[in-house]
């Protein structure tokens, strides 16, 4: 996969963050369970599918455990503290951040209740 497709490409499956990040896909896998801001989305057949962002984020994680010799919680802290810095963690679908798409949910319900009056 060259650079000009990985620009015009939105979702990449399990196979193509493997070798993008050149990280075994067990180890994508494992990370999904032990890090939290890494949350592919799943299409109905189960599989999953990365954004842009998740790709950064595994690129993220390879550095601080590899490059920086972190441990996986220690990688976590960082990540963690990274993310209360203000970076927000951002729903995959929308790219509005959780917080906000929350609230837009509770908008259109109160609106549907008022409608219904």
């Amino acid at each position: 996969m060259n650079i000009e497709e990985l620009q015009n490409k939105e979702y990449f499956t399990i196979g193509e963050a493997a070798k993008l990040c050149s990280v075994p896909e067990y180890t994508i896998r494992y990370w999904e369970k032990t890090f939290n801001l890494l949350r592919p989305i799943r299409k109905e057949s189960k599989h999953r599918r990365y954004t842009k962002a998740d790709i950064n984020t595994i690129l993220k994680i390879k550095e601080l455990t590899q490059r920086h010799k972190m441990t996986l919680e220690g990688a976590k802290k960082h990540l963690s503290r990274y993310m209360a810095l203000g970076a927000k963690p951002k729903d995959a679908k929308t790219g509005y951040t959780v917080k906000d798409v929350n609230f837009l949910k509770e908008i259109k319900e109160t609106l549907s209740q008022i409608i219904k009056e």
